[in-house]
């Protein structure tokens, strides 16, 4: 089988066969690494008696990839990529040396594998999660968060069904749809607790996602990373 790109990266005995993925971060054609795939524990043992510096930094590598495609999907997560530039700065500046940079590594792509797993603990999708996330706010009782849920669940499933038509963001009428069924349902639907300003946030953050997000006629960045 040809080598990837991400293959070069880390080696295939790291992991189990197979955990490279395609997903087309920039239009059609790169490669992401499935994190929960690698055998963390072959790793260090790999990293402890081959050239340390190339090991790490294939891992950092690796870790740049699926995060990059993480935040595309899902830009709350920004959080995670000023974390990870935190952890290169401090290594880059000799805060700390090769071994502890390469083991923070390895619990970030640990975090990464939980970060992924969070939308199936909340009974989400991956696009339902990034509404979900974009909607919330700090605080929410349990009730409240189960409306957020149900009103992430309930845009989107309007949104790809009636609106998201070819071309939508062309035309201004279609666009003005889609804004107008994103503020009617989360009008109704957000929590009461939810200021006028912090609902007038929550549509145009919405908004902006679903703009930058959704093709129409089926297409998104959703259904590339899928592919």
């Amino acid at each position: 089988m040809k080598r990837s790109k991400v293959e070069k990266l880390l080696d295939e005995s790291i992991g189990a066969e197979g955990y490279i993925i395609s997903e087309p971060l920039a239009p059609y054609g790169e490669h992401v690494t499935d994190l929960s795939k690698i055998d963390f524990e072959a790793l260090r043992k790999k990293f402890q008696r081959e050239r340390k510096h190339i090991q790490a930094e294939k891992l950092r590598g690796v870790i740049n990839s699926k995060l990059t495609q993480m935040v595309r999907l899902n830009k709350t997560r920004i959080n995670f990529m000023e974390k990870f530039q935190q952890l290169i700065d401090e290594y880059n500046a000799g805060a700390i040396n090769i071994e502890i940079f390469f083991y923070r590594l390895i619990d970030f792509a640990k975090q990464l594998n939980e970060e992924e797993k969070r939308g199936i603990s909340e009974n989400l999708t991956e696009e339902e999660l990034a509404l979900f996330d974009m909607l919330s706010k700090p605080n929410l009782s349990n009730k409240e968060k189960q409306e957020v849920k149900l009103a992430s669940q309930k845009l989107l499933k309007a949104l790809k069904e009636e609106k998201f038509v070819l071309d939508w963001r062309k035309r201004q009428q279609t666009r003005a749809d889609v804004l107008f069924t994103i503020e009617t349902i989360l009008d109704k639907m957000l929590p009461r607790t939810y200021t006028p300003e912090i609902y007038r946030q929550k549509c145009d953050v919405v908004y902006q996602h679903v703009y930058d997000s959704y093709y129409g006629a089926g297409k998104s960045i959703y259904t590339h990373a899928n592919a």
